[in-house]
């Protein structure tokens, strides 16, 4: 099992417990914003579970069906985790809105602030690990499993804050008026995920900062070929594609272009992790020669 599938692996045990003990906690006390928080971490397994699944999918090669590998299953797995989360976010109003008209009995204040507060410590742990991984292997499943945790902690400390409240001021409408300000924050995360996933699905270019450091590592051979054009980047995944057109002199030795084509390409490698290279090169045409003599 590799490193991103372990840390995935963590989310789903960590949320498995954090689910269950605020399920638990939010009945015993009659707590809507204990529930709605029960309800997202309940969302949060199952997204850490698909997550999980995605990570092990795009760790595999390429393949008859899938010949530029399975990148894109950890953008499809984001933006299910994403949705999940929109869903999470209508439940949790759902609860919230009828308890608008007359706050009722909570019970327990203590327990339903311990299990925050053990709920807030135990995520901002597990979603660091979560987003280290998936930064140190650009995987935008255990990113967005990531920020989900760490919506989960600001959630669950805004409850803590807000039982304290009901404690201090015996105002239960502050149950619900919570709660709804969880889903509003859980709506903002889902929205941005989506927005980031859709992306990289629909083949748009790699960062500017990465194209420009494509551009500044075929620019550094600049003395080996005429020009270059039709620079295509986009990603799936962690995994980057990059394909352009190497326009070299005619009579130059068909060994020594692919050579220089093997040369740009590990360079590229080297500076961009995850890396698939194209280079269709072009003999001269027209008064090229005339532009390589001037070079």
């Amino acid at each position: 099992m590799d490193e991103k599938a372990k840390v995935a692996l963590l989310s789903i045990g960590s949320n498995t417990f954090l689910t269950l003990g605020k399920l638990f906690v939010g009945l015993s006390m009659g707590a809507v914003s204990v529930i709605s928080e029960a309800i997202h971490s309940s969302l949060d397994l199952v997204a850490a579970i698909i997550a999980f699944f995605a990570v092990r999918t795009a760790a595999k090669p390429a393949d008859e069906r899938h010949n530029y590998g399975h990148g894109k299953f950890e953008n499809l797995s984001s933006i299910i985790e994403a949705i999940l989360i929109l869903v999470a976010g209508v439940m949790i109003i759902n609860n919230a809105i009828p308890k608008l008209q007359g706050g009722g009995e909570i019970e327990n204040l203590g327990l339903g602030a311990g299990v925050m507060g053990i709920s807030a410590v135990v995520n901002l742990f597990i979603s660091r690990q979560l987003l280290k991984t998936a930064k140190k292997t650009d995987s935008p499943a255990l990113a967005a499993d990531g920020w989900h945790l760490m919506t989960d902690v600001y959630t669950s400390m805004g409850v803590f804050a807000g039982l304290g409240a009901i404690y201090l001021t015996g105002l239960t409408i502050l149950d619900p008026i919570i709660a709804i300000a969880v889903a509003l924050l859980i709506f903002k995360a889902a929205f941005k995920l989506i927005s980031e996933s859709v992306r990289n699905i629909l083949d748009t270019n790699l960062p500017p900062t990465e194209e420009k450091l494509i551009q500044k590592i075929l620019y550094s051979y600049a003395e080996e070929y005429i020009e270059f054009h039709d620079l295509r980047t986009r990603k799936a995944g962690s995994d980057r594609y990059v394909d352009l057109h190497l326009v070299v002199p005619k009579y130059k030795d068909i060994d020594a272009v692919h050579t220089l084509c093997d040369r740009i390409e590990d360079d590229l490698r080297t500076q961009l992790p995850s890396v698939q290279v194209l280079i269709h090169t072009e003999p001269c045409r027209a008064h090229c020669e005339d532009i390589w003599m001037i070079k």
